[in-house]
């Protein structure tokens, strides 16, 4: 059974009519199938869905993203990569089912992939805690990222996640230190590392994994610092208002790409990466073909510089900062002492310490 938004209200309708041309079994019995008929509403379809996808408001393209029969990390992994085996485990707690990790094949070379899980039906779901990591897997994926680098392995991630799990035990078990270490890991690897924003991109859950040389989202995914629903509750206290917020927040792929907050933007099937799951395998595959090969003939330190670069340029590009090529070689040059006790700012300063120490003095005695 398909699940539709509540936009696609007019494409459900046009759907169940081409089911119900598609069967010869209807109420009158046993009739033929009108093929210029179901051709013709194929077509309406096509044009309904080609017009609404086309112009997805934010909060559209959030419903879209959390689409539950959207493509889930299992079905990349299952699908992109060859004999993949599954690692368990952080060596201090326990295992975290939201995270899968694993080495693996790819078109022959060895790559280590990392796929936040939400689950395909409630049970699953359950199970994967709706993708939500816990610091257990946030420190699986630390030790088999470092156990990649020591191998020279490239590490492929799919980021799919409303967020890192809030609750009180993994508070206690140290959840922001464990995200912390996780994006310090991913900033001092010298592989290769690319993470795939397929569905929810979101706040620090996301960014543990996607600290990488290439930041590549789906059309239709979505990455952000919080939710739509959680923005407007803390600016408006109105969730309601969450349309207003996922329009100020800029979470769409086309809006972070301009923003250069992402690298890469891959195209998903008309109406969506659920409706044609083989199409987006093969854009996913031939955008990681792609950029695995970019990064052959560089070095390690050349990996690490570019990744280093990348994320200091966020921001930078309408700032003060005429060259943002070698952010990375950034040194500190000394302070010029002549200028600074030339300044009016320094003088204005000095005067206010100086006024504040002699009234202070003043009424002491």
């Amino acid at each position: 059974m398909k699940n539709y938004l509540n936009f696609e209200k007019d494409i459900k309708e046009l759907e169940t009519e081409v089911e119900k041309l598609k069967d010869p079994f209807n109420d009158s019995g046993l009739s033929e199938v009108d093929t210029q008929k179901i051709s013709k509403t194929q077509n309406e379809i096509d044009d309904k869905l080609k017009k609404i996808y086309s112009n997805l408001d934010p909060w559209e393209t959030t419903m879209v993203a959390r689409h539950e029969d959207r493509p889930k990390s299992k079905f990349f992994i299952d699908n992109l990569f060859e004999d993949f085996v599954s690692l368990s485990g952080d060596r201090y707690y326990g295992e975290d089912k939201s995270v899968l990790t694993g080495f693996a094949k790819f078109k022959g070379l060895s790559v280590l992939v990392i796929g936040q899980e939400k689950g395909e039906d409630l049970e699953s779901r359950i199970e994967r805690n709706f993708g939500m990591m816990r610091p257990e897997g946030y420190r699986k994926t630390i030790r088999l990222m470092e156990l990649a680098n020591k191998f020279n392995i490239p590490i492929i991630s799919f980021i799919d996640t409303p967020g890192a799990y809030p609750g009180v035990g993994a508070e206690e078990r140290g959840q922001a230190q464990a995200i912390a270490k996780s994006i310090e890991c991913c900033m001092r690897l010298k592989v290769p590392t690319l993470s795939i924003v397929i569905g929810e991109g979101g706040s620090g859950g996301a960014i543990a994994l996607a600290s990488s040389n290439k930041v590549i989202m789906l059309e239709n995914a979505i990455y952000s610092v919080i939710s739509p629903e959680g923005c407007a509750t803390i600016l408006w206290r109105d969730p309601k208002k969450m349309l207003d917020a996922a329009r100020a927040m800029k979470l769409s792929a086309k809006d972070l790409l301009e923003l250069k907050i992402i690298d890469e933007v891959i195209v998903e099937p008309l109406g969506g990466a659920h409706r044609d799951k083989n199409k987006i395998l093969e854009n996913v595959r031939e955008s990681i073909k792609n950029n695995l090969n970019s990064f052959k003939n560089m070095s390690p330190d050349e990996i690490v510089n570019q990744r280093k670069d990348k994320f200091l340029k966020i921001g930078r590009n309408k700032g003060f900062m005429s060259k943002t090529d070698e952010l990375s070689s950034l040194r500190f040059e000394g302070v010029n002492l002549k200028q600074i006790f030339k300044s009016k700012k320094f003088i204005f300063l000095i005067t206010i310490f100086l006024f504040t120490i002699i009234s202070s003095l003043f009424f002491i005695l």
